[in-house]
């Protein structure tokens, strides 16, 4: 059976550096922190007391209110990043088969303030069950990719992938093979988090995983610098429209990138550290180049994981080093979520989308708050500190990880 050809024909962002996609741009491209004092609740008592919150957003600009009165926040960052991309396609909605058009979303957690409020509302009552009936609509994570259904008519697969923070990542791949196995024509897929609460702070901070340089917020997510301590917790969302390559050629769609493939592994090695040799990380990029049918050599940049953990960071890069050889001394490497923050489940399409837009630009956003070599890491990696970088890019490497050791790893191309 001969695969379809995918391609990427419309962009939408919300993110802690900017609320669409020209802003997200813009901020990336001038290394712009997003890390700043939460100010979602009173985080005076948490050990860390900043995250990469979104800024100056009202849900009602874009969607109706009663959609937000009956929506987390989650859900309603996936309606807007998915209202931006679809206008930005260019999609008649009218004259499309929308049988034929999916939705697959990335979660890692969803409703998590929704279900805090409901539990510390009855915790703090008289003990009487008196629970919202949007409750658990609201809280689950399935709920996004159904409301963009539901708001637009979309009757093709609809569902979400939950793989920690390889959540929408997963969801990319999963669209990518809908439309190339003839499913689809068309999947509306990326992935949205809000986890910017007290459950959420508190959690990862009993898990020693987040930054705590609350002296100096916006320099405290620094990925692959001898001084990282933990990630920077982030909110917001990405979403992508995917076309079948045909179906966006004969209505003329503007075209971003072809989306050549995919890779998917395992660390099997532990419920939250990476494999101190990276090796599921070795293995997911490796699928990925094999199912995009090209060579290692090919490709001129990465987007890591990089999350400005001690560990994983160290892993991730001796992965590519043992998977691209000699040519990881000509690959722009970079992490994004030095500016950005760790969006969870959102990472892998806010990321995916930055990977594109280095494609449309030829640059590469840079890596910022690095000032102190590591010297676990190879001094050979051009890492693309500080300040971005010109460069010809015509293939693009997007990598993600989640808890549980969940690897995903997309590829993107520049059409000639």
């Amino acid at each position: 059976m001969k695969l379809k050809r995918v391609v990427v024909t419309g962009l939408g962002a919300l993110t802690p550096i900017g609320n669409n996609i020209e802003e997200y741009w813009k901020g990336l491209k001038n290394g712009v922190s997003g890390a700043a004092p939460i100010t979602n609740f009173d985080a005076s008592k948490f050990k860390t007391q900043f995250a990469c919150e979104i800024k100056n957003f009202n849900a009602t600009d874009f969607i109706d209110r009663k959609e937000v009165r009956r929506a987390d926040k989650f859900a309603i960052y996936a309606l807007v990043t998915a209202q931006e991309a679809l206008e930005d396609s260019k999609l008649d909605l009218e004259k499309i088969n929308k049988k034929r058009v999916g939705v697959i979303w990335g979660a890692g957690i969803g409703g998590l303030e929704t279900f805090q409020q409901e539990v510390m509302n009855f915790a703090n009552g008289d003990g009487t069950p008196r629970f919202n009936p949007f409750f658990i609509p609201k809280m689950i994570a399935d709920i996004a990719p159904g409301l963009i259904s539901i708001k637009y008519g979309f009757m093709g697969p609809n569902y979400t992938t939950v793989s920690a923070c390889a959540s929408s990542a997963n969801a990319i791949f999963d669209a990518l093979n809908s439309i190339r196995l003839g499913y689809t024509d068309i999947v509306i897929t990326g992935g949205s988090e809000a986890a910017v609460t007290e459950a959420g702070m508190g959690g990862f901070n009993a898990m020693h995983a987040m930054s705590t340089r609350n002296d100096d917020p916006k320099s405290a997510s620094r990925p692959f610098d001898a001084n990282r301590d933990g990630f920077v917790l982030g909110e917001g969302a990405g979403a992508l429209v995917l076309e079948e390559y045909e179906h966006a050629v004969a209505r003329g769609a503007t075209i971003y990138a072809e989306v050549l493939g995919g890779g998917l592994s395992s660390d099997a090695h532990h419920m939250t550290a990476p494999h101190p040799e990276g090796d599921g990380v070795v293995a997911v990029m490796e699928n990925c180049l094999e199912n995009a049918g090209i060579q290692p050599q090919e490709v001129d940049a990465i987007n890591t994981h990089g999350t400005s953990t001690p560990l994983g960071d160290v892993a991730e890069l001796k992965a590519i080093r043992k998977v691209f050889g000699d040519h990881a001394k000509n690959i722009n490497i970079n992490s994004t979520k030095s500016m950005t923050g760790h969006l969870l489940g959102a990472a892998g399409a806010i990321e995916a989308i930055a990977s594109i837009l280095s494609l449309k630009y030829n640059l590469v956003p840079p890596t910022i708050n690095h000032s102190a070599v590591d010297e676990n890491i190879d001094p050979e990696l051009n890492l693309t500190l500080n300040t971005a970088q010109k460069r010809e890019v015509n293939v693009v490497m997007s990598n993600t990880f989640g808890f549980g050791g969940h690897n995903a790893c997309i590829v993107f191309k520049k059409l000639a």
